[in-house]
């Protein structure tokens, strides 16, 4: 408890102890950045100890199709040890040649939800490929975890995410960075109001400050939007810290910190 709130961190990345070090290493260059942790198991617990975070939505992701099954399973794995504190989703690639299949054995595993990283997986949002994803998605009734934003690069920019959610109004995608990582001056105003679509703020205040962050919660609403770090990137005292300095009532800290990530990952 932290402040007398219960706290889910609801984006967190984690891997196998034997290449944690070389997958946070391939992250930092992806983003230019150095990582606060290591992204082991076994660190993000010393994590739990010391920040008093009660759970954690643990994820990875396939960059090949045949990494797929592997990573749903270590996954799975990690929550049954842990399922104390930490709850899980799966992951899928635009290339399987049984998507159902794999979504089938995420159900299966227990998981609750697939996470997509379209600037890493190097695929469009709405590329012709992703539309089974979705399909099968809004089907099993999976929330979508999609990182979302890069001026860089246009796979994952609301110009190709809003179409998928005009089309699939049963799929939940939670928009990771609120919606647009490093297009936050321009994404959330577009994206305001859509009725399937949820966010958390990770990776957003190491860019811009807490206020300008505020003001992005209020366009879309408390009720959309979820605390989460991107575990192992940022430091968690300072992440909480900026999310606690805002001007944010008790029922809506509630909401920020664990109610909304609860409800959308079916979490009890």
């Amino acid at each position: 408890m932290i402040e007398n709130y219960t706290v889910i961190d609801a984006h967190c990345h984690v891997y196998p102890d034997k290449i944690a070090a070389l997958a946070t290493a391939n992250t930092d260059r992806f983003y230019d950045v150095t990582s606060a942790y290591h992204g082991t198991v076994g660190e993000l617990l010393k994590v739990k100890e010391e920040s008093g975070i009660d759970r954690f939505v643990i994820q990875s992701v396939a960059t090949t199709p045949k990494q797929v099954r592997s990573i749903n399973n270590f996954i799975a794995a990690t929550v049954q040890e842990h399922k104390d504190c930490m709850t899980g989703l799966g992951t899928l690639h635009p290339d399987s040649t049984d998507l159902r299949g794999d979504v089938e054995h995420i159900t299966e595993l227990g998981l609750h939800g697939v996470k997509l990283h379209p600037d890493i997986q190097q695929f469009k949002i709405d590329d012709y490929r992703c539309l089974k994803i979705y399909e099968l998605c809004e089907e099993f009734s999976l929330p979508i975890l999609m990182h979302t934003g890069d001026r860089r690069y246009d796979f994952s920019n609301i110009n190709r995410l809003i179409p998928v959610m005009n089309i699939y109004t049963n799929l939940i995608v939670v928009g990771a960075h609120l919606g647009g990582w490093s297009n936050w001056h321009n994404a959330p105003e577009k994206l305001a109001g859509l009725p399937n679509l949820y966010y958390d703020c990770s990776s957003c205040f190491y860019w811009v400050d807490e206020k300008f962050v505020q003001s992005i919660i209020e366009l879309y609403g408390v009720d959309r939007v979820m605390f989460g770090t991107d575990y192992p990137m940022w430091s968690y005292k300072t992440e909480l810290t900026k999310l606690l300095k805002m001007n944010f009532t008790e029922e809506q800290f509630r909401k920020l910190l664990s109610e909304n990530a609860a409800r959308v990952y079916g979490i009890s």
